[in-house]
């Protein structure tokens, strides 16, 4: 079985991470051979949609299991969507977790344990833009990556969303720069 474990190294003897979709890598073990791969995560510095883009990355590596410590709803739904099972890890190294698991003392996650976070950027705005950098920008958008269906379908639905709260609140703060004219 192929497992992911958010960390903050690259070996089975780094610290797990206590967040997902903002560590610094993923070690992907075979839990028959303790053989594993680490891989740094590409969403950690994303302006937004941090956990969307991190759990499409651990899916399109052939993850079938998640340990972690937080998981977002947005990440949440991706695995869900794609049939990876999730398990909320405590402190330790990735070879505990992945112990830990294989022991079958890991507690599984069946709904996200944070609140989704919608920084959209830098976080230099003030006001309604707060979190999204001056004048909105969030960079151009990430390139697609091959996956499977249900979870390309949750990641549009998030970026939508996103998009649409992120264009109420741009509207929003250019009302209130024109009534301050």
């Amino acid at each position: 079985m192929r497992i992911a474990v958010s960390a903050q190294g690259d070996s089975l003897e780094s610290p797990t991470s206590p967040v997902f979709g903002r560590c610094t890598s993923y070690v992907f073990v075979d839990s028959e051979t303790m053989s594993f791969e680490a891989a740094p995560n590409p969403a950690m510095s994303q302006g937004g949609g941090a956990g969307i883009q991190a759990a499409q990355f651990v899916v399109n590596r052939g993850a079938q299991v998640v340990l972690t410590g937080n998981l977002g709803p947005n990440a949440f739904d991706v695995f869900a969507a794609a049939g990876v099972a999730r398990y909320l890890v405590p402190e330790g190294t990735v070879r505990q977790a992945v112990e830990t698991f294989k022991a079958g003392h890991l507690e599984p996650m069946d709904g996200a344990n944070v609140v989704a976070h919608a920084r959209m950027g830098g976080g230099r705005g003030r006001g309604p833009l707060r979190g999204m950098g001056w004048g909105g920008q969030a960079g151009p958008p990430p390139e697609p990556v091959p996956q499977k269906k249900e979870a390309e379908l949750v990641s549009l639905r998030e970026s939508l969303r996103s998009l649409r709260q992120q264009l109420a609140e741009t509207m929003t703060r250019i009302e209130q720069l024109e009534r301050e004219e």
